[in-house]
């Protein structure tokens, strides 16, 4: 008996949305990486990007548990001698580009040092800080991940 090997050819994507409002970071980002990955699937091969494409919805609506959006600081480094930053996470949802805390806890699940195939796995996550999104073409759908298990959303308290 032998093994079966998917090829990208035999792979059929489809599209789903989340809605992250009230969505615990962490949990949404399991099950996002899994979706991505393709691991929900029967054909999972892991040399063959076998993932489907996700859309997120209302990312600055994400909770963190805890004392995660005062206390919990992320770090970068710019480079330079004595650049190292940092901004806690309230800040970074709060900001501009709120969707990026959503799209940094995912690269973190995935292998990064897949090279190409992590980039190609990650080029098909869509993050938006509102509930507005150019992908309607597409016909996504709904992906309810909140009522999957109760510690999945937290009520707005």
């Amino acid at each position: 008996m032998k093994t079966y090997s998917a090829k990208s050819s035999e792979i059929e994507r489809k599209w789903y949305i989340i809605d992250a409002e009230g969505l615990v970071l962490g949990r949404l980002a399991v099950e996002i990486s899994k979706i991505l990955r393709g691991k929900h699937k029967p054909l999972y091969t892991p040399h063959v990007d076998c993932g489907d494409n996700i859309i997120v919805i209302n990312a600055e609506k994400i909770h963190l548990t805890g004392k995660k959006r005062e206390n919990g600081v992320f770090f970068w480094h710019t480079g330079f001698s004595g650049g190292i930053k940092e901004r806690t996470f309230g800040k970074r949802l709060d900001s501009k580009f709120p969707g990026r805390v959503i799209e940094k806890a995912v690269e973190r699940m995935i292998n990064r040092k897949r090279g190409a195939l992590a980039a190609d796995i990650l080029g098909k996550l869509h993050v938006y800080g509102g509930p507005s999104h150019p992908h309607e073409g597409q016909k996504p759908e709904v992906l309810n991940f909140g009522e999957a298990n109760r510690k999945n959303k937290k009520d707005a308290n």
